[in-house]
């Protein structure tokens, strides 16, 4: 809100020198305050336990407002800075409109991710070695989903357009690592017909995450909490996954096998239902394991450090913050700054943990930079 503040003042100096007109002057300041007062508004609706349904248009219009002048910002101060050797001449008309020119290409790319952005899939593809891998394995897909948020999907098309993209994919299993809904299972009743539909020819499994116990909306009473959750884990087998609660599974090829394990949700700021040591209670040592959790703060808070080699853990929650720049290898959101690993892959100790960026979007009605993912992982034996 400061940096917006200070690069809405300094910009406004842009506009001024190019424009003397006072109703052009209070139009650029009359939004600005509506825009404010709306984000005052959702705040103190969310002190409140509510979240206004206004939250992700003032979201938005926020984003419109701020970035465009936080980045055209610079060509000011770089101006500043050579009139204050030149004795502070007036402002240069050319420089100010470059600065307008600089803020119009993020608001063109703000508009793009606010209008397509939430179903602009991308596949990202990754090939990882392992020595312990039984050979059978060698070559093994995995499809990896998050963070569905089907209370806020608001396009069969764009949806479907998805779920054709997971089964063009055609992997072996298709792993959803949490958060099917917002808060209420009966968000995900006109969804069913669509994910029902994910093809996967040695299964298809999931978890919980953090959205799917209900915890941050008000409930008549504990009893009707409790029978929404029962109403969620149903609508997983509906789709036709298996949902792992504290458990784990194997998965068979050729006479060898590795182990599934889920746990529900840990996350190191949320509730920490997951009980890792009970899920893989039963699992060998020596077995190939692969870690469904939703939370990616889990991995090293009590992954990394965990007796039972966890070849590979499977994160999502972040949505990469649904805004960020990834382009020519360089990555960031303002997300980075809560987690350490929020997008991508990380590998620490011969483990990795991958985070997806997510199937769909909450609260902000759109993707910017950070598109949502589909993730394929193909595992592969490593020669020793």
């Amino acid at each position: 809100m400061l940096l917006w503040l200070f690069a809405d003042i300094y910009f406004f100096n842009a506009v001024t020198t190019l424009t003397a007109n006072p109703v052009a002057h209070w139009a650029y300041w009359s939004i600005d305050i509506l825009i404010v007062l709306g984000v005052v508004y959702t705040m103190l609706g969310r002190s409140r336990g509510n979240a206004p349904r206004a939250i992700s248009w003032v979201m938005a219009l926020m984003l419109l407002s701020a970035v465009p002048k936080i980045i055209g910002t610079p060509i000011l101060l770089i101006e500043d800075i050579v009139r204050a050797f030149n004795g502070f001449p007036p402002r240069s008309a050319w420089v100010s409109q470059l600065a307008l020119i600089v803020a119009a290409i993020p608001f063109v790319g703000l508009v793009f991710g606010l209008t397509k952005g939430r179903h602009h899939y991308t596949v990202h593809k990754h090939t990882l070695y392992f020595p312990d891998l039984p050979e059978a394995f060698d070559g093994f897909t995995l499809t990896q989903l998050s963070d569905i948020h089907a209370g806020s999907f608001t396009s069969e098309k764009g949806v479907n357009k998805g779920i054709e993209m997971v089964n063009a994919q055609h992997s072996d299993v298709i792993l959803f690592t949490g958060d099917l809904v917002n808060n209420k299972a009966s968000e995900m009743t006109p969804w069913i017909p669509y994910f029902a539909r994910l093809q996967a020819p040695m299964g298809k499994f999931s978890v919980l995450g953090n959205h799917d116990y209900g915890d941050y909306v008000q409930w008549e009473n504990a009893a009707v909490k409790a029978a929404n959750l029962v109403s969620l884990k149903n609508v997983h087998k509906q789709i036709g996954f298996k949902l792992l609660l504290d458990e784990a599974v194997n998965i068979t090829k050729d006479g060898q096998s590795i182990s599934l394990i889920g746990v529900e949700n840990w996350g190191s700021t949320f509730h920490k239902y997951g009980d890792l040591e009970k899920a893989a209670k039963n699992v060998p040592d020596n077995q190939f394991k692969i870690l469904m959790s939703h939370d990616p703060s889990h991995w090293e808070a009590i992954t990394l450090n965990h007796l039972k080699h966890i070849n590979l853990t499977l994160s999502g929650h972040t949505h990469g913050a649904q805004f960020g720049i990834e382009l020519f290898g360089f990555k960031w959101s303002p997300i980075k700054y809560v987690y350490k690993q929020w997008a991508g892959l990380y590998k620490q100790k011969d483990r990795y943990l991958y985070v997806n960026r997510g199937f769909g979007f909450l609260g902000l009605k759109g993707r910017i930079g950070i598109w949502p993912e589909i993730t394929v992982i193909t595992l592969r034996k490593k020669s020793s």
